[in-house]
């Protein structure tokens, strides 16, 4: 590991000049539990690490509050994982509570951060292993296209086909949470989908913010009358490993018929995906296994298989079926 400094500003104001002045030399730590792997593996060197821990005022309050707010909830970027899953966060909002508790271990739950959590890169291991030049880190091709791909994407991928890592991200995208962004200009909010980037716009880098920006905090907006909101997930082994699909589900129920849904995907994309045509499928329908299983597949589609990962197909699909049920209160069939 290269050696570092370890800066530890008031204010954010001074955290997001010292690495907005020297983006290849500083970065922002959070909970540092990505970062730290990124030091030891080789891929980040650093001159300093700029803790975000340490400031203090009203940017830190906001950072660090989990509060409900005009019927929805505000996340401050420093909040962590563990602070989620043992929240308040009702009906509408339990998938980012059910994303947050199925997320790593307890100990890393504990110090991890949603926005280290939103930011964090990918798992991929070629893009993980020091030695090799993948197309995320200035070569000319990816590597697990035609390599060793059982990880990787099945929608979205080209030229690069990492999955995004962050599961909560996908229960956001669920809930259509939105981000407050400072920066030079002062503050914005974006919805959360425009935070991330696919490789054929950015190989290099996998979100949209500019040097020196920084989220201060995330907002849910407030549940709608007959609103729930669940998360499935699929792993190898079920207590730590990386999810190999995941399906995060807020459906509205109104007279029995579902008026909206807003369904998110994880590690089947190189962002969190919005499977778009599958929500406008049940739109207006009456909840019902036989419903669930026939629109199903449109969450996958336009799904492009690699070598070995096409068991995520039907996987991303059973899982989507799962959580519809659950959303709905609808029995799963024997």
């Amino acid at each position: 590991m290269k050696p570092f400094t370890l800066i530890r500003p008031s204010t954010l104001t001074a955290a997001r000049d010292r690495v907005g002045g020297a983006p290849d030399k500083r970065v922002l730590r959070a909970g540092g539990i990505d970062l730290i792997d990124l030091l030891k593996e080789g891929i980040a060197g650093p001159d300093e690490l700029v803790d975000l821990k340490a400031i203090k005022g009203a940017d830190a309050e906001a950072m660090r509050a989990l509060a409900a707010e005009g019927g929805g909830w505000s996340i401050g970027a420093l909040v962590t994982l563990a602070q989620i899953a043992e929240s308040g966060l009702g009906d509408a909002h339990a998938v980012l509570r059910e994303a947050a508790g199925s997320a790593a271990t307890p100990g890393i739950r504990a110090a991890a951060t949603i926005g280290g959590n939103l930011l964090q890169r990918p798992r991929c291991w070629y893009f993980r292993h020091q030695g090799l030049v993948c197309l995320k880190k200035g070569g000319d091709a990816c590597l697990a296209d035609g390599g060793e791909n059982r990880s990787h994407a099945i929608l979205g991928g080209g030229p690069c086909f990492i999955v995004h890592p962050s599961t909560l991200a996908v229960a956001l995208v669920a809930l259509a949470a939105e981000l407050e962004i400072v920066g030079d200009a002062g503050t914005r909010t974006s919805p959360i989908d425009k935070l991330f980037a696919l490789p054929r716009v950015s190989p290099m880098s996998e979100h949209t913010l500019a040097a020196g920006e920084v989220i201060r905090r995330i907002r849910l907006p407030a549940g709608a009358a007959g609103q729930r909101s669940v998360y499935e997930v699929a792993k190898a082994r079920q207590s730590f490993d990386w999810p190999l699909a995941e399906v995060a589900a807020s459906v509205v129920l109104e007279g029995g018929t579902i008026k909206s849904a807003r369904i998110g995907l994880g590690h089947v994309a190189p962002v969190p995906w919005r499977a778009v045509q599958l929500e406008e499928a049940l739109a207006g329908q009456t909840p019902s296994a036989e419903l669930f299983a026939r629109v199903a597949p449109l969450a996958t589609a336009g799904a492009r298989a690699l070598g070995q990962n096409a068991y995520k197909i039907p996987l991303t699909q059973g899982l989507v079926r799962s959580a519809l049920h659950r959303a709905c209160g609808i029995a799963v069939p024997d």
